[in-house]
């Protein structure tokens, strides 16, 4: 038996199933099966197995990020302070071309028409032509003359020295942004620079060395007024200057209501231009009110031109022409001659700017009788028929009184002594007022005072002169024999056609009004208040005044005969007064007047006239003055279709036979 131990038998087991992709050993015989894994050449080697991804830290790549975040906000804190520590100044000197600037918005004017809506004062659209000084700066425009060019082209333009152009273009305050270089420029104007300043603009874009010297001209829209009747009612209207201030009459007057009420606007600019994503705030600007006035333009018209002719045919300094409604006391014309065209004063007579109407103060002479005969009436001191006696001279105080006309004595009733015009028997007259001289100027001064003597009128118009009456007790020797007569007190215009206006209205006096009422931007009329009233003398006074004084106009003895006015009863009155000259304050020439009313027995209208120093000619009140009365109340009376009474005139008597 041998040591070795006998080889193991091997038992075989179960057979391992064949991999689909085996494939056979070369040189086994077997054929590939389907999906079998082909053979590997010979002297191939098997591919190895891809290791695993294995990621990297990130901590470096966000030490990368945050050092990169670091140096930005660095970045940032350095500029930061650059801009508001180190170079503070610059940056806001450059903010200044960059920054909120606010304008006015000018309220549109209200306009003021006549008693129809007729506008006699309007506006029409306007520019005011606005520079930056800042934007012709060397820096802005890199030249160094851009003030001198600009005003070169603008000069022509606006009518302007050039010189005065640069000097607002180039103001010693260098920070200066707003300059106005004309005011209320028509809209022809504005576009014409506009144009100009286009033209400029496209040659700067294709030729960088031609600057445009007009960027830094701008307009701001406005009105300017006008006036459509030329001098038509001037004196009333007054007049608004070219920088939109009131000169005189309602302009001035009723600025308030006229005015409105201005707006603003605030916005951001650039360079002078709107930033339109910038934002602005807004308040809108509030229209002015339109002034409705009594007056009667057609009528104003009539006035003015008859006092005009005969002004210019006599030679006079001035005239001046009111018609009135004798039922409301409102002013249906108020005229003046010479006058003045408010669109351009620059032609106009300083002498000739205002109302003479009403601011120029001037001894009434006889016009002022029938005042001095109301209050005779009145007090029961006499009637139309009393008797007077009327020697051609009469000696009171220390002077020989006369008439305008030497005469042998005359026996006149006391309508024929205001037929007559005569001083002498006024004088005699009103001597009857008081059992003393002192007491009768008391009396008659109270009556004066009542007509509205020494006083202002109630219209409450600029320069308005309340004239001069001194009480009785201040009254000189002679004032005491002569403001019967109408000499030694002073009225204005207005006041003497209101006498008479009072007289027609039954003995009422009612204050003149010149503004019907005004109408607001919301088109609401507002009526003007009522004007106050009070009754100087009763109705049948004033009745038998108005029969005494168509004896002055229809009795061939009466001086105002060239006032008739064929179909209508007249009355009226006569007045020729030496005049004070208000150069030297002594008397020098005469002012001529002639005042009254018609239809005598159911009067309508009111027609005052008066002429200052007529050198041509006569200058007799009824030779100069009742011609135009006529003129003017036939127009009147024509205009508001007043019809004749178809009443035959009471004849009262001139004289009386001894």
């Amino acid at each position: 038996m041998s040591d070795r131990e006998p080889p193991r038998r091997r038992v075989p087991g179960p057979a391992r199933p064949a991999r689909p992709d085996a494939r056979r050993r070369p040189g086994s015989g077997a054929r590939p099966g389907p999906g079998a894994r082909p053979a590997r050449r010979p002297g191939q080697a098997r591919p190895a197995a891809p290791k695993p991804l294995r990621l990297g830290s990130p901590r470096p790549r966000l030490r990368l990020v945050g050092l990169a975040l670091t140096l930005v906000l660095v970045a940032f804190v350095v500029r930061l302070f650059q801009v508001q520590a180190v170079d503070a100044s610059t940056y806001a000197a450059k903010a200044e071309q960059n920054r909120y600037v606010g304008q006015v918005l000018a309220a549109d004017r209200g306009e003021i028409t006549d008693r129809s809506g007729v506008a006699l004062a309007t506006s029409e659209d306007a520019y005011d032509i606005t520079a930056d000084p800042t934007m012709f700066a060397p820096d802005m425009l890199k030249i160094g003359d851009g003030p001198e060019q600009a005003a070169a082209l603008l000069a022509p333009i606006l009518g302007q020295e050039q010189e005065d152009l640069v000097e607002k273009l180039r103001p010693e305050n260098k920070a200066l942004r707003y300059v106005k270089l004309a005011s209320r420029q028509t809209p022809q104007v504005w576009k014409q620079i506009k144009d100009l300043k286009s033209a400029l603009a496209e040659k700067a874009e294709t030729d960088k060395s031609s600057p445009n010297v007009l960027s830094g001209v701008f307009s701001v829209a406005t009105s300017k007024r006008v006036y459509p009747g030329g001098d038509l009612a001037a004196g009333i209207l007054g007049w608004v200057n070219a920088e939109g201030k009131p000169g005189g009459g309602i302009e001035l007057q009723l600025n308030k209501q006229l005015a409105g009420k201005d707006g603003k606007i605030r916005y951001a600019q650039s360079g002078g231009r709107l930033v339109p994503t910038a934002g602005s705030t807004e308040t809108p600007a509030v229209p002015g009110s339109d002034v409705e006035l009594t007056i009667d333009r057609d009528i104003q018209w009539a006035a003015q031109n008859a006092i005009s002719d005969q002004v210019k045919e006599s030679a006079a300094d001035r005239g001046y022409v009111i018609v009135q409604d004798t039922r409301t006391g409102q002013i249906l014309a108020m005229a003046n001659s010479p006058g003045f065209d408010p669109n351009d004063l620059s032609d106009a007579d300083p002498a000739a700017l205002g109302n003479a109407a009403l601011q120029d103060a001037f001894e009434p002479g006889s016009t002022a009788k029938v005042m001095s005969m109301a209050a005779v009436l009145q007090e029961n001191a006499a009637t139309p028929g009393t008797h007077v006696v009327v020697p051609n001279r009469l000696h009171r105080g220390d002077r020989l009184f006369k008439d305008d006309i030497d005469h042998p004595t005359w026996y006149l009733t006391l309508n024929g002594v205001l037929a007559k015009s005569s001083n002498i028997g006024t004088i005699l007259a009103t001597g009857q007022l008081g059992k003393t001289q002192a007491q009768a100027n008391k009396v008659l001064y109270d009556y004066l005072r009542e007509f509205g003597l020494g006083g202002y009128t109630g219209l409450g118009f600029p320069g308005e002169t309340k004239g001069i009456l001194a009480p009785p007790d201040k009254w000189s020797t002679s004032q005491q024999y002569t403001i019967p007569f109408g000499q030694g007190v002073s009225i204005n215009a207005m006041q003497a056609a209101s006498v008479y206006s009072t007289i027609a209205n039954g003995g009422v006096r009612i204050e003149p009004t010149l503004v019907r009422g005004t109408k607001g931007p919301d088109g609401r009329f507002t009526p003007a208040p009522k004007p106050a009233k009070n009754r100087v003398v009763d109705s049948k006074t004033a009745k038998t005044l108005a029969h005494m004084l168509e004896s002055v106009v229809d009795d061939e003895e009466g001086t105002g005969t060239k006032a008739r006015i064929p179909g209508y009863r007249v009355a009226g009155k006569t007045g020729t007064a030496n005049r004070v000259d208000p150069a030297t304050g002594k008397y020098h020439g005469y002012t001529s007047s002639f005042a009254g009313f018609a239809p005598a027995d159911k009067p309508r209208v009111t027609v005052y006239c008066a002429i200052q120093n007529a050198t041509q000619g006569s200058y007799f009140g009824g030779q100069i003055c009742g011609p135009v009365y006529k003129k003017v109340m036939e127009f009147a009376l024509k205009s508001l279709q007043v019809p004749p009474t178809g009443a035959k005139a009471a004849k009262l008597p001139v004289s009386f036979k001894q």
